[in-house]
């Protein structure tokens, strides 16, 4: 396409693009940004190199004109959008582009690449947050999903409100805090299940988590117990039909008189399960592959599409498909979030055209993300993380109680469009 626009031209016409969603995944009620902080730094740090170059020249893919204009590529546009963090709804703008045809064209693949993928994983991990009722949850997934993927699923699910993650490169880099627990190869290594405790123990102390499922688990709890005492900090389940087992490890841990030990368990889990142990006595949970893979929706569904354009004049045009199912809203937009006088949210508005009202009520959604092609330092880092995090917890506490059912459900508030 870019090299198509620079023959005929037009690769110059200023042009406004837009990430949204046509739907959320299937039954969900709401959905969570997430990927924003990391896409701002892989755009400004997108370029083509001698070996992409050569690549390109080698195989006939663009022409010179096009070679030279992206040897020179820097992305110099605007970019505003939701904060990362925000709840979303279907057709809300998540991010708007503004700039050239060719430099806005050129990124549609990395925006979708990282907000799908992010969006997604944070919408899950969301849910799940709100299933475990204030009880921590911890992901350990990075063994279920690619070796890049896995740091952007951590930093993901820490920003939909997970309190840590096993993944250290998502700590070392993005600040999620970190933790981990014992495998059961760990366990096997040793001649004995309380030779291997001990070992744990001698390094970590008595609050480490000690695995108690690898043989039996009444022997391993009381092993446990033994070897760490009754200020052991807590013990895993990995295994078995959890509803009716962690009962029983509590009342076997209180019997022994460890009864501040905590119970974690990590079999399996998604949003349905953790609910379902609602009622019984565990502390801590450790989600893997539900999460990495968005609990079923691996991907959040959304699409980047040119809304508005300069024509040969130099005068903006509205444009939007009209195709079957896949009909979308041209021109510029301006999302408000609706909010009643008891501070609940009602609806998603769209003001299509230069500008929002003045007086409109409710909270504005758009902020700017990239002037002139430099992101705001805000939102990059750990510290846009721990921002994000903290915005997430905002805009969640805005939207009325039906939106965290986890039953397959309607958006919890309507969008509507207005032109102004």
């Amino acid at each position: 396409m870019v090299d198509a626009a620079i023959r005929a031209g037009t690769h110059d016409r200023q042009t406004v693009f837009e990430a949204f969603g046509r739907s959320l995944p299937h039954g969900r009620r709401y959905g969570v940004v997430a990927g924003t902080g990391r896409l701002l730094e892989l755009i400004s740090a997108f370029r083509f190199g001698d070996a992409e170059l050569d690549y390109l020249r080698e195989n006939d893919v663009v022409g010179g004109a096009t070679l030279d204009w992206l040897a020179d590529y820097r992305f110099t546009g605007q970019i505003r959008g939701y904060r990362e963090g925000e709840a979303y709804f279907p057709d809300s703008p998540l991010l708007v582009v503004e700039s050239s045809f060719a430099e806005g064209v050129l990124l549609e693949t990395l925006i979708l690449s990282v907000l799908n993928y992010d969006t997604s994983v944070a919408g899950a991990a969301a849910r799940m947050v709100s299933a475990a009722r204030g009880r921590p949850v911890a992901e350990m997934g990075s063994r279920r999903t690619g070796e890049r993927s896995a740091v952007a699923a951590a930093r993901a699910a820490y920003i939909a409100g997970f309190g840590a993650t096993s993944n250290l490169e998502a700590g070392r880099t993005w600040g999620v805090p970190t933790m981990g627990t014992a495998a059961h190869a760990f366990t096997m290594l040793h001649d004995s299940e309380e030779e291997a405790f001990r070992a744990q123990v001698a390094t970590l102390g008595a609050g480490t988590t000690l695995l108690v499922d690898t043989y039996d688990v009444p022997e391993g709890v009381a092993t446990a117990v033994r070897v760490a005492g009754t200020g052991l900090g807590a013990v895993r389940l990995d295994s078995g039909d959890l509803l009716t087992l962690v009962g029983a490890v509590r009342q076997q841990l209180d019997d022994l008189g460890a009864t501040g030990t905590r119970i974690t368990v990590t079999n399996d889990l998604d949003e349905y399960a953790i609910a379902a142990l609602a009622a019984t006595p565990v502390d801590s949970f450790g989600v893997g592959t539900s999460v990495v893979t968005g609990s079923g929706h691996p991907a959040a569904g959304l699409v980047y599409k040119l809304v508005a354009r300069e024509d040969a004049e130099g005068r903006w045009v509205s444009v939007a498909k009209k195709s079957a199912d896949k009909a979308t809203h041209g021109g510029r937009k301006h999302p408000v979030r609706m909010i009643d006088s008891s501070g609940t949210a009602v609806t998603e508005t769209v003001f299509v055209g230069d500008a929002a009202p003045d007086d409109a009520p409710g909270r504005p959604l758009h902020v700017e993300l990239m002037a002139d092609g430099a992101a705001d330092e805000r939102y990059l880092g750990a510290a846009g993380v721990v921002a994000a995090r903290g915005h997430r917890e905002v805009s969640l506490a805005e939207l009325p109680d039906q939106a965290f059912r986890l039953a397959s459900g309607a958006p919890a508030i309507p969008t509507v469009f207005e032109a102004v």
